[in-house]
């Protein structure tokens, strides 16, 4: 690897990647003129790309997309998962052409700079894919200047001073800051997302956002929930001043050991006091840490549309949407805490359920329907079964 030291910005170069040792990737920039430095990790989803870009869970970190065609659709206002871009970049390999979809509003790169993100076009991304299977994850630069004026030995140096996601907090960052009651409902072509239809007498699920999908509580909602959403700091007696009859533990970034210095004694105490509960992706870890297990940071982590993940209880395979970085430590789980669904592809953990309580939780997200449909009935299960305790 080259010295950022004694490397030369090639001709025509408007953006970069520059790593920690030096090293650096030229391309075109596009989207806002800056830099950012995080996680450089890669999805492997052929479609969604605004979907991804406003998940919350990708705060700290750079995206590599593994399809070539990102931003031909454009953007609109209804694929986002949140108000506004957590990801702070991505790395492209063709350049963003014109959009070709009668949905959109906003061009992408247009939207990429009026969000604040730096996106990197002309990318081998294929090398770069296998570059991070190989060694791991990154902390990396990602540069856009429109005359190519960059300092690579500071970018370097910023890198390499980044502390990196692993003991890093990032759900504090992310999550809302009020108490609310969640309004949308279902979605129609034409129409975008109506209202909650959902009626007083329906199940109460209380919501902690760790850095929620907002599609997450949408299902809620399709199941047959009412939904309010706290912040991620809600204290036990916050959530049952509510009168819960379920809790749901939400999707986040970071290191799920260090949002759980608050967040696990929580969660204990729920259990402690019968409370069902669901999680998904952060708040399956953070589950797994409240029952006694240990969580751990994968090589380079799962992030794609495709994940086969079997449900040992019948082998039916599900295709899933994952965006983690961290997993549950299946050896460290106690007797009392099964596993319920395992990774095909590396056979890590993705689903646990306990024994004594009504707690369960994924790794992946349904909620993303890359099945399309193949993992809506956790929700149904949580909230159906919540329906049978009310009305007992």
């Amino acid at each position: 690897m080259a010295d950022a030291k004694t490397l030369t910005v090639p001709k025509g170069a408007t953006g970069v990647v520059v790593f920690a040792d030096g090293s650096a990737v030229f391309g075109r920039g596009f989207g806002a003129v800056g830099d950012a430095v995080g996680e450089l990790c890669f999805n492997t989803a052929i479609t969604g790309y605004q979907e991804i870009m406003t998940d919350p869970s990708y705060a700290g970190q750079v995206i590599t997309f593994t399809f070539p065609h990102i931003g031909n659709v454009g953007t609109n206002l209804d694929d986002v998962e949140a108000t506004s871009p957590y990801a702070l970049g991505c790395v492209v390999r063709e350049d963003v052409t014109a959009p070709s979809n009668f949905r959109n509003v906003m061009a992408f790169d247009q939207w990429m700079a009026d969000n604040g993100r730096i996106g990197l076009a002309g990318v081998d991304t294929r090398a770069l894919t296998r570059m991070i299977r190989e060694k791991g994850a990154p902390n990396v630069v990602i540069a856009h200047d429109p005359d190519g004026a960059f300092d690579l030995a500071a970018l370097a140096a910023k890198a390499a001073g980044w502390p990196g996601l692993e003991g890093m907090d990032l759900a504090i960052e992310v999550t809302g800051q009020e108490t609310r009651l969640w309004q949308d409902g279902g979605w129609t072509l034409g129409k975008g997302y109506g209202l909650n239809a959902v009626g007083e007498g329906a199940p109460h699920v209380v919501a902690i956002d760790y850095g929620a999908k907002n599609n997450i509580f949408r299902n809620l909602v399709q199941a047959g929930a009412r939904v309010t959403v706290l912040p991620a700091t809600a204290s036990v007696e916050q959530i049952m001043d509510l009168s819960p009859d379920g809790v749901f533990l939400s999707n986040g970034p970071g290191d799920p050991a260090a949002t759980g210095t608050y967040a696990v004694p929580v969660i204990a105490a729920l259990l402690a006091r019968d409370v069902p509960i669901f999680g998904i992706c952060l708040g399956h870890q953070l589950l797994g840490l409240a029952v006694g297990a240990k969580t751990i940071k994968m090589h380079q982590g799962h992030r794609g549309a495709n994940h086969p993940v079997k449900r040992l209880s019948d082998g039916l395979v599900e295709i899933t949407s994952m965006n983690h970085g961290f997993a549950v430590d299946a050896e460290t789980l106690p007797a009392n805490v099964r596993t319920t669904h395992v990774s095909l592809f590396d056979g890590s953990n993705c689903g646990i359920e306990l024994t004594d309580k009504n707690a369960f939780s994924v790794q992946y997200h349904p909620e993303a329907s890359p099945g399309p449909q193949d993992s809506f009935y956790l929700f149904q299960r949580f909230v159906d079964g919540l329906k049978s305790e009310v009305a007992a």
